[in-house]
């Protein structure tokens, strides 16, 4: 694999670390969340049931993306410590800098 000398790592390291922090703060907000909603016991009748499930639903899915976008972001920081960051894993090609700025877990290029 190629080495990525136009970019300077030590940014991207600096927004995805940024990244990694809002993400886990958003983790431990939505998992307190979720933990409320298990204990609650003032339900009173079906619609109320019914609500409590949508939510639930709605904050699992949550909560999975946002397992999965730190799951990205820590694999985009391994990807600059072993020296790979920024290159295609399909193409072994550059991935584009403005790509890497919109999206900086970025694996691949655009394929069209």
């Amino acid at each position: 694999m190629h080495t990525r000398n136009d970019l300077n790592h030590k940014v991207f390291e600096k927004i995805l670390l940024a990244d990694k922090e809002k993400i886990i703060a958003n983790i431990e907000s939505l998992k307190a969340e979720i933990d409320a909603l298990v204990i609650e016991d003032g339900i009173n009748d079906v619609e109320d049931l019914v609500e409590l499930q949508i939510d639930n639903t709605s904050d699992q899915a949550l909560l999975h993306r946002l397992e999965t976008e730190l799951s990205e972001v820590n694999a985009a920081l391994n990807r600059i410590q072993s020296g790979v960051y920024g290159i295609c894993e399909k193409t072994a090609k550059k991935i584009p800098i403005e790509r890497l700025i919109a999206n900086p877990s970025a694996r691949t290029i655009v394929l069209v």
